[in-house]
């Protein structure tokens, strides 16, 4: 499997390791498949919906630390609105493609920014224009998967 050199960057120097204290919002989404789990933390701005801060913890293989260290580089310094556009397509595009056995990850880096951005709306008792529920399991979302 041959991974890009801006995957294997994120993997051995991630960006934005750890946790943010009493952060506006945090996500956890899994792959029960996989045995990955992704935290996100989100800083945002109350006044400007900015978020400020993006952290992360992933427990997983090095392509899913990968995808979470490339999502909090792409939400960073955005708004709300710019976060929730930032797809796993993107997530795969920024670290120059990953393979197709992997592509689960950028799916959950996705829906990490989500599920953060969730809780920040529910803390807030506010909605965020165009974010639905997010899963807490990304396997759910594999369409070529009929053996339940």
């Amino acid at each position: 499997m041959a991974y890009s050199e801006k995957v294997k960057d994120h993997y051995k120097n991630p960006r934005n390791v750890g946790e943010i204290e009493n952060a506006s919002g945090v996500g956890t989404v899994g792959n029960a498949k996989c045995g990955d789990i992704m935290r996100m933390y989100l800083d945002i701005d109350e006044n400007t919906g900015i978020i400020k801060d993006c952290k992360f913890k992933t427990f997983g293989c090095g392509a899913a630390v990968a995808t979470s260290s490339m999502a909090t580089e792409l939400v960073k310094g955005k708004t709300i609105e710019e976060a929730l556009k930032v797809t796993n397509k993107a997530v795969m595009e920024a670290l120059d493609g990953l393979p197709p056995v992997k592509v689960h990850c950028s799916l959950l880096a996705e829906q990490a920014i989500h599920s953060a951005l969730w809780n920040y709306a529910e803390k807030k008792g506010i909605k965020i224009e165009g974010l639905e529920k997010p899963v807490n399991d990304v396997s759910e979302l594999d369409d070529d998967d009929d053996e339940f």
